[in-house]
């Protein structure tokens, strides 16, 4: 029973990664790049600094890998992943600009 299971695992994911690739699947797998390299930016920051740490670029690697995959998701007309990555891109939008406004702040004090 578990060999049928895995085996019909292996034939399912063989079907997903061996076809065609075109550019919007490129494109697709563009902003899974991107949302991927926010998590080993936030993880390497943290090792370094030997405690949690979210640097800038966590952020910027989030609104793009978001911003990206949400134009695969509208392109693939998939409303659980547009809803998903339109949150997202709202949120990462908001910790951008509330950084830049606390930076701001903090070169106006003497």
């Amino acid at each position: 029973m578990v060999a049928d299971i895995m085996h019909g695992l292996g034939l399912y994911l063989w079907s997903l990664f061996s076809g065609p690739v075109d550019l919007v699947v490129l494109v697709g797998l563009l902003g899974q790049a991107l949302f991927t390299a926010r998590f080993l930016v936030q993880w390497i920051a943290s090792e370094r600094a030997g405690r949690s740490v979210i640097p800038l670029s966590f952020w910027f690697f989030s609104l793009g890998g978001s911003a990206v995959l949400l134009a695969y998701a509208l392109y693939r007309r998939d409303p659980v992943f547009i809803l998903g990555q339109s949150l997202g891109t709202v949120i990462y939008l908001r910790n951008l600009a509330l950084i830049f406004r606390e930076k701001r702040r903090a070169r106006a004090k003497p």
